[in-house]
């Protein structure tokens, strides 16, 4: 009768709310990420954003450098008249969770104890977050909805990437889950309210530009979306103010009906991330149309849940790339004076290696990526500015010391005098004494002479010849 009445609830919630996932499982919004199209399925559920607008969103700066802004120079603009929606998601599961491979494979909190993302602020452009869970109590620095619904997940997809990023360590209370950097403080940018929205990516260049006003050092972006000129400068002017993209390579489906890159995650310089197995070849069973230059778990994973719950069977590049902007969280913290560029380079360059098509450079490393001494930095955690090249100036030798030059003359030649009576006494005591000191020989052509002397000890043993 349970199972009758949760059918019936989401037929109900279906029909009210198209937008929102099904409410048949807990894993269902989370198993089709915004970045992770199933293969054949239609266009709808692929992409988030089927139609983008050509027309931005937001006027592209002109204004290249982040170090002119540091603090948010715009406000939010007013999200669309649209009341709140109530949200009915189904209960999360409450159960004992065992530690899931992925944190055992990454191993990030080796790093902890040089850096767990202390100072490092982190965008989520999701589908906003559940701020009373036990992972985000106290973890979100600002929230700010752009869709009007209110501050609230109705798909708990934005909640488990926000954990998977800053989320706080439970293990003290017997819950074997962290964020990879749970110093960092979230900033929550809620610009769709499902897990698959058609209208979400309108306000996508807006999301991101916000995030970068805001001052943050990292934007995850677990969407795939189809390019437009609004997108790509506002990616552009978030990297111009030193904020590493990090966006999930699932594919989006075009107009067409056929599988194309995802953007952002093939505009130049974002970090784009693909989901691995354990052994570190992609799991997708479709063909990746989107660049990648980095893997992350994509599969069988725990992430928290709106309410209270968790989800066990979580998966997708939405989560792969939350793993990496963890990851990016801590390599800004523990190198501040790299700019985005050189983490992007850092992260790159210290993954575990390729092992397959769609795998980038590998694995992501999380220590290699913190502790790594990397060529072309000048040295871990250094500003990476270059001191202006002048003629080089060498010091002077000192003059000489008449004093200390003689004391060491003196000291070398006592010392040599000592080696030479140490020799001689190893040599003359010895033979004194099976002599039993007695004089020995001097023979010279079978004669004894004082002239050109052979050594003989008493038993005949030569020391040395003259001739």
């Amino acid at each position: 009768m349970r199972a009758i009445g949760l059918v019936a609830a989401g037929v109900l919630l279906a029909s009210s709310y198209p937008a929102l996932p099904s409410a048949a499982a807990p894993a269902a919004a989370a198993a089709r990420p915004m970045a992770e199209p199933s293969p054949k399925t239609s266009p709808s559920k692929t992409s988030p954003s089927k139609k983008p607008s050509s027309k931005p969103t937001a006027k592209p700066s002109t204004k290249p450098s982040a170090k002119t802004s540091p603090k948010p120079s715009t406000t939010a603009p007013p999200p669309p008249s649209q009341a709140p929606v109530t949200c009915d998601l189904p209960r999360g599961y409450r159960g004992t969770i065992k530690e899931s491979w992925a944190q055992k494979r990454l191993a990030f909190q080796r790093v902890w104890g040089l850096t767990q993302g202390q100072g490092v602020k982190v965008a989520v452009v999701d589908s906003g977050v559940d701020t009373g869970h036990p992972m985000l109590d106290g973890r979100v620095a600002d929230y700010t909805d752009l869709t009007g619904t209110g501050k609230k997940d109705c798909a708990g997809h934005g909640t488990g990437v926000a954990a998977l990023i800053a989320g706080r360590d439970l293990n003290s209370q017997g819950v074997p889950l962290a964020g990879v950097a749970p110093a960092a403080r979230l900033v929550i940018v809620k610009q769709q309210n499902a897990d698959r929205d058609e209208h979400g990516g309108e306000r996508l260049p807006t999301a991101i530009r916000w995030a970068a006003d805001a001052g943050v050092q990292v934007i995850n972006v677990s969407i795939a979306a189809a390019p437009s000129s609004a997108l790509e400068q506002a990616v552009r002017y978030a990297q111009d103010h030193d904020a590493v993209v990090v966006a999930a390579a699932g594919n989006a489906t075009k107009d067409d009906g056929e599988d194309g890159p995802a953007y952002p995650a093939s505009y130049p310089g974002v970090i784009s991330v693909a989901s691995l197995g354990e052994d570190g070849h992609r799991i997708e069973s479709s063909g990746l149309q989107s660049r990648v230059d980095v893997g992350a778990p994509g599969k069988d994973l725990t992430i928290p849940w709106p309410g209270g719950g968790y989800n066990p069977q979580a998966e997708g590049t939405s989560f792969a790339a939350a793993y990496v902007s963890g990851v990016v969280a801590l390599v800004r913290a523990s190198h501040p004076g790299l700019h985005q560029d050189q983490v992007v380079r850092r992260v790159l360059s210290t993954a575990d290696g390729n092992v397959g098509d769609g795998t980038g450079r590998g694995m992501v490393n999380p220590t290699q990526a913190v502790t790594a001494i990397v060529p072309g930095e000048d040295a871990p955690g250094a500003a990476t500015t270059q001191p202006s090249l002048r003629p080089a100036k060498l010091a002077a030798p000192a003059h000489p010391d008449g004093h200390t030059t003689d004391v060491a003359v003196g000291v070398a030649a006592g010392a040599v005098g000592l080696a030479a009576l140490a020799a001689l006494c190893g040599i003359v005591v010895p033979m004194g004494k099976r002599r039993g000191w007695r004089p020995g020989k001097v023979v010279l052509g079978g004669r004894e002479d004082d002239e050109e002397p052979i050594v003989t000890g008493t038993e005949g043993g030569t020391i040395g010849a003259h001739h």
